[in-house]
């Protein structure tokens, strides 16, 4: 038995030994030059379906990557086993850069943004004209966060057999948004929906939409074979299951043309926050516009006394129409919208 005490030398202490090699850390990373290129269509509790040829595999994201987020519509590199069978996991090493990204806030007080897609090209906001009601603030919220994301707004209005879509048109007519109204009838017999894939045909299209508005309906009518479920939603508070939990991107199916599309598919939303959104951004949506607002003062919210947009009206270098549009858009970020 050893005894410790003044007496002790280095013979009577034992060292473990270190379990870590003797090779110093570095900090270069592998290039992965050999990974597949691959598409993210979806991401479920840290697992990621990519889409890499003509296959889908499930992927993680690889620790190098680090804090980085990948969303739907990410293009990455992929290594491991790429062959799509089951129980296999492939890595996410690389995100190529994004040329688009839609954001949003929880809510108008939260500073953090989510980014919901990366990589489209426009930005489909589904409205209800009836059952539920149209809520024009949530309209406008998406079309400042599309403007901002630098995509084309598209606005699909459906339930056109429950109420006319002239009165809503109206509100949006000095915005010159392309638009497209369906029915319920249309969209199940078949011309609704062409309609529609025709605005989308060549693009990567985001919708978005409040619960119960006809989004995932609508999305089920565009990709036939990929149903997802649709929920029941109350008449009178236009409430109910959200029937979409995550992001989904599906391919359309390929017209005469060859040309064909994406379409994603976003779970319902009662609130589009906006905190991340900067008047700056959203004014470049108005080109009309904005060569007057480079008489604003610094800081301007282009809604005060001595914003340079009224003279440039006045003196008739765009409609007045658009810049009360642009105001009104603005405004919405400022103020909280009704649920």
């Amino acid at each position: 038995m050893r005894r410790y005490g003044k007496h002790t030398d280095e013979d009577d202490i034992r060292v473990r030994p270190s379990r870590r090699g003797t090779r110093p850390r570095t900090h270069t990373r592998p290039k992965h030059e050999d990974a597949a290129e691959g598409l993210v269509l979806t991401v479920d509790r840290g697992r990621l379906t990519v889409l890499v040829e003509d296959r889908t595999v499930t992927a993680m994201k690889a620790r190098e990557l680090g804090r980085k987020g990948v969303v739907v519509g990410d293009r990455v590199a992929v290594v491991g086993d790429l062959t799509g069978a089951r129980d296999t996991l492939a890595r996410i090493v690389r995100v190529e850069e994004r040329t688009s990204v839609l954001r949003r806030t929880a809510d108008d007080n939260d500073p953090y943004e989510r980014i919901i897609v990366a990589n489209a090209d426009q930005l489909a906001i589904v409205t209800a004209l009836a059952d539920p009601e149209p809520r024009p603030r949530m309209i406008d919220r998406c079309l400042v966060a599309a403007f901002d994301a630098g995509l084309e707004p598209l606005l699909v209005l459906t339930k056109s057999d429950l109420a006319p879509a002239a009165p809503l048109l109206d509100v949006y007519a000095p915005l010159g948004l392309r638009y497209v109204v369906t029915s319920r009838e249309e969209l199940a017999a078949g011309p609704g929906t062409d309609a529609v894939r025709e605005l989308m045909r060549g693009q990567v299209t985001v919708c978005v939409g409040h619960s119960g508005v006809g989004k995932t309906t609508l999305v089920n009518a565009l990709v036939p074979e990929r149903q997802r479920a649709v929920g029941i939603v109350n008449a009178v508070t236009g409430r109910g299951r959200h029937t979409t939990t995550s992001a989904l991107a599906l391919p359309l199916p390929p017209s005469a043309s060859g040309a064909n599309g994406w379409v994603i598919d976003t779970p319902g939303v009662r609130s589009f926050g906006l905190n991340h959104v900067q008047p700056a951004r959203v004014i470049q949506a108005f080109p009309d516009l904005a060569e007057g607002a480079e008489g604003c003062p610094r800081g301007c919210g282009h809604n005060e006394p001595d914003c340079a947009l009224d003279q440039w009206v006045a003196e008739g270098h765009a409609d007045p129409a658009r810049l009360q549009s642009l105001r009104r858009l603005l405004e919405t970020r400022e103020s909280r919208e009704e649920d």
